[in-house]
């Protein structure tokens, strides 16, 4: 046998060893592929209901969105009203503070005009009569 000869032996024996180390490999690989194939349908049949209700969900929440969006002038009126009521009650109280402190005075001011007066008749009537 001549060197050539050994070198193709060895080179075919190398490459059937390859081969039959190959094999096992491309077995694993074609089992992963399957599995995986598998995994692909069964997740997408089991997350196609699910983003179905999640667009349904979004739908829902965009359309909520928009009617709170479109009362929210509603709102402003409201509190705008609000608190046109709130100054006016203020002011309602403002008034009812005068008057409370005029018929306060009023009051104070009668009492000192009966005091003074009966004073002054008693003393008219002292001298009228005293003399």
């Amino acid at each position: 046998m001549t060197l050539t000869g050994i070198v193709l032996i060895i080179i075919t024996a190398a490459l059937c060893i390859m081969v039959l180390a190959f094999i096992p490999t491309l077995i694993a690989v074609k089992r992963a592929a399957v599995s995986l194939s598998a995994l692909s349908d069964m997740v997408h049949k089991e997350l196609q209901p699910t983003i179905h209700e999640l667009n349904a969900v979004l739908a829902e929440l965009k359309v909520v969105g928009n009617e709170l969006a479109g009362h929210t002038g509603d709102v402003q009126r409201f509190m705008t009203a609000l608190g046109r009521s709130g100054d006016n009650l203020h002011t309602i109280n403002r008034s009812v503070e005068v008057v409370t402190g005029v018929l306060n005075a009023a009051s104070a001011w009668t009492v000192g005009a009966k005091v003074a007066g009966k004073y002054l008749f008693e003393r008219y009537l002292n001298k009228r009569g005293g003399k």
